[in-house]
């Protein structure tokens, strides 16, 4: 098991935002977490990423108990993330970008850093090279040296999941990476992550509400409704519940 949590949860004020959510991403697996809005979604990827504390329960990332990690430190031992809101370095290229992602794995130290050491030479010219991997990977590799904030909003999205894949991460956290993508948009980023994600091998945890995404992507599904654990299951065992119709699917197709 790469992720497991148990019994994880956050409360702010008099909101109970999670409550004792129990959640397993297996290795080499998509798993889809669901929910209407405020459903406590985005506050799961925060508790298990370390921006938020836990309040209650335990995450184990890759065999460690990181409950109590720091945030930078659950990206250094392999859990990276994208954003609902887009978050470009404003003033770098496209490929800058990419290489503020490749701090937690460099291989030098800040002797070597300061002192404009040969190592840390090194160690640069092969980080560009990597990261114009990662940028060939999402298809950016025309636009290495272009201003990010003059991309289309669909090409944003991608170098966001390229600055994710540069830290080299083993589980993949993707908060609505298609929320406001077209349709064929939403094609090509469904076959992009089944490309990445074979290829790489990794894991994947999405958050979407785009059913068409998690059907098509999803090995496994976990539902939330209003901080609670609703049900979980196979993609088709989901569909046919039929609290989560009521829920969540119903009140999605009436806005598809």
């Amino acid at each position: 098991m790469l992720l497991e949590t148990r019994g994880v949860s956050k409360q702010f004020g008099g909101v109970q935002a999670l409550n004792n959510i129990d959640v397993h991403v297996e290795q080499n697996k998509i798993v889809s977490i669901i929910g209407p809005n405020g459903a406590g979604k985005t506050t799961f990827f925060n508790v298990v990423s370390g921006v938020y504390p836990h309040d209650r329960g335990t995450t184990i990332f890759n065999g460690k108990d990181i409950t109590k990690h720091l945030q930078h430190n659950i990206t250094r031992l392999g859990l990276g993330r994208t954003f609902q809101n887009i978050r470009l370095f404003q003033g770098l290229t496209v490929i800058e970008n990419i290489l503020t992602s490749r701090d937690p794995v460099a291989r030098y130290g800040i002797l070597s850093a300061m002192l404009g050491l040969p190592n840390k030479n090194n160690i640069d010219k092969n980080n560009t090279q990597q990261c114009m991997q990662y940028l060939e990977t999402v298809g950016l590799q025309d636009y290495a040296n272009s201003d990010p904030v003059s991309l289309p909003y669909g090409l944003q999205r991608r170098l966001e999941l390229a600055r994710a894949l540069a830290i080299e991460p083993k589980l993949l956290l993707l908060d609505e990476p298609a929320a406001g993508l077209n349709p064929s948009e939403v094609v090509n980023f469904i076959d992009l992550v089944a490309k990445i994600q074979s290829e790489k091998e990794l894991s994947v945890l999405i958050i979407e509400h785009r059913m068409r995404v998690v059907n098509e992507l999803s090995d496994y599904i976990y539902v939330l409704n209003f901080g609670e654990l609703l049900a979980h299951g196979l993609p088709e065992d989901i569909r046919k519940n039929p609290e989560v119709i009521k829920a969540y699917i119903g009140e999605e197709d009436k806005h598809a």
